[in-house]
């Protein structure tokens, strides 16, 4: 069984040949409706890289398969340019958004991109150009290593009306003055589109410390408003997992849109009011309370939490405050007072003006 293109490369055989239809698990139910027989399964390069040999493999059993991998697009792609593959940011966008990108676009970086047609190499570049970085090298491959491979050297501004041939993928050599997510927590305000409910850059970053992510975490972030929170969650590392809950439905759509460009698609947006929208929801390894603390949610969260859960609530009134001093007698951890001010206009000079003091209870159940 195999793609077309990749049965037609094959010699006269007397065995039969299948080829792999459209829609992808189709073809894995024809293959499992053949267990027990002796096959071969066609696919490019290496089928663990963004390939095909992990979903089949959680199919069969350890006996039942064996895999003989070959040079996966990447290792060509990094043959042809001279690329350090150590360095290179590697990305199979077949079926994901382009804005997966937009956290390795940065001055210097180099990065292979997969893509599903020859219409998405037309996308990628006026992907680049909108978010500044047209000036970059731009390569092109189609059908690499086998007989009808072709490259093309271009720019995302000057790439030619042409009609690029699946499969193809791209070599970005990122260059331009485009904007650059930075790494660290705390973000600038600005990344957000918000209507003025937003966890503000600077506390922001002392509650995603508070959070403290590790691989393979879920994060639960209750009162999502922008989702600046839950978004820079997943912006730590890609095996994070999230969910924003909202009762604004513009707020949610806003928050869907905000993790879709910023390239952590990945956030689930549930809409409605917590606790109610809480259960039968994967368990949190972590929870953030931005909006909606009450005595109530607090107590639903110790009741229905697993111990060892970690939870950070935010609060500016004086009765949340006390909600959170009691939640720490409760069941202790840090409760911190975080107070700024920021230089601005007074009369003819400048002076401090201060924000609200923030109470922060970082405490694990």
């Amino acid at each position: 069984m195999g793609p077309p293109r990749h049965l037609s490369l094959l010699p006269d055989l007397e065995a039969e040949r299948i080829p792999w239809p459209v829609p992808f698990d189709k073809g894995v139910t024809q293959l499992l409706a053949r267990r027990g027989q002796a096959g071969v399964v066609l696919a490019s390069g290496d089928p663990f890289w963004f390939g095909a040999g992990a979903v089949l493999a959680r199919h069969l059993e350890a006996h039942e398969w064996r895999a003989e991998p070959g040079r996966s697009s990447f290792s060509l792609v990094a043959s042809r340019l001279g690329w350090a593959l150590e360095r290179t940011g590697s990305f199979g966008l077949h079926a994901a958004p382009l804005s997966r990108l937009r956290g390795a676009l940065a001055p210097g970086a180099q990065l292979v991109v997969l893509l599903r047609d020859g219409a998405a190499v037309t996308e990628l570049a006026g992907y680049l150009v909108e978010t500044g970085f047209g000036a970059s090298s731009l390569t092109v491959f189609e059908a690499l290593g086998g007989p009808r491979e072709r490259r093309t050297d271009t720019t995302p501004e000057t790439l030619p009306d042409a009609a690029f041939q699946h499969p193809v993928c791209a070599a970005i050599d990122v260059a331009g003055p485009g904007a650059v997510l930075p790494l660290a927590a705390g973000r600038p305000d600005s990344w957000f589109a918000h209507d003025g409910q937003i966890t503000k850059r600077p506390v922001r970053a002392l509650t995603l410390s508070a959070l403290a992510p590790r691989p393979f975490e879920h994060l639960w972030d209750i009162g999502g408003g922008s989702g600046s929170v839950a978004i820079e969650w997943l912006l730590a590392h890609r095996s994070l997992t999230a969910t924003s809950f909202e009762t604004d439905p513009e707020r949610a759509a806003r928050i869907t849109r905000n993790a879709r460009h910023l390239g952590v698609d990945r956030l689930a947006v549930i809409e409605g009011t917590a606790p109610d929208t809480l259960v039968g929801q994967p368990m949190p390894d972590a929870v953030f309370v931005g909006g909606g603390l009450s005595q109530a949610m607090l107590d639903w969260l110790a009741d229905h939490l697993p111990a060892g859960t970690r939870i950070v609530a935010n609060a500016v009134t004086l009765e949340s405050e006390a909600l959170l001093a009691a939640a720490q007698r409760q069941h202790g951890g840090t409760l911190m007072r975080i107070e700024m001010a920021e230089a601005a206009p007074l009369g003819s000079k400048r002076g401090w003006a201060a924000s609200y003091p923030i109470v922060q209870w970082s405490g694990v159940l």
